[in-house]
């Protein structure tokens, strides 16, 4: 057995140890990927063609099998009630901006740090967000679109209540 294919059986024996220890479906495409490029070395000496074999096999794996494992993993979440924020809206107590790691808004009574999925945007304090998904325990939310046309999205001092909205509609 020659060096390279016992590097590409200790990458994947790397990449099974963190998947075991994780649990979170991050490594596994990957030793897919170094199972494949160990296969790939027993017949071809040159790294490039193993490395290139790695990155395709491993792509190919997490775009196409991750959406069927997550379903298949995650079938059995029990589901919290932070989950039923999904979908309602929220008002932005502090500003938005993920680039500054800053933001907070308040739904039903309770303040939750938030962020947008969009790295430039900057959500100004006042505005309707709705809540898309929850990461951990901040919310992750986009700019409600009915309000979207109200405001400019940088810094505003518009106030973006329900009742502003009334106002303008009227």
């Amino acid at each position: 057995m020659n060096g390279l294919v016992v590097f590409w059986l200790v990458v994947l024996a790397i990449c099974a140890v963190v998947e075991l220890i994780s649990m979170g479906l991050t490594s596994v495409w990957f030793a897919g990927g170094a199972l494949v490029a160990a296969l790939v070395a027993l017949i071809c000496p040159y790294i490039w063609v193993q490395v290139a074999v790695f990155v395709i096999v491993s792509v190919v794996l997490l775009i196409f099998t991750k959406p069927i494992a997550v379903r298949y993993f995650n079938k059995d979440r029990i589901k919290t009630n932070a989950d039923s924020l999904i979908g309602q809206r929220a008002i932005v107590v502090s500003e938005i901006d993920n680039l500054k790691g800053i933001g907070e808004v308040t739904v039903s009574g309770l303040d939750w740090s938030a962020r947008t999925e969009e790295d430039g945007l900057v959500i100004p304090e006042k505005a309707v967000v709705v809540i898309k998904r929850i990461e951990g325990v901040k919310l992750i939310v986009e700019l409600d679109e009915s309000l979207r046309d109200l405001i400019h999205l940088e810094k505003s001092d518009v106030l973006l209540s329900p009742e502003h909205i009334e106002e303008q509609d009227d």
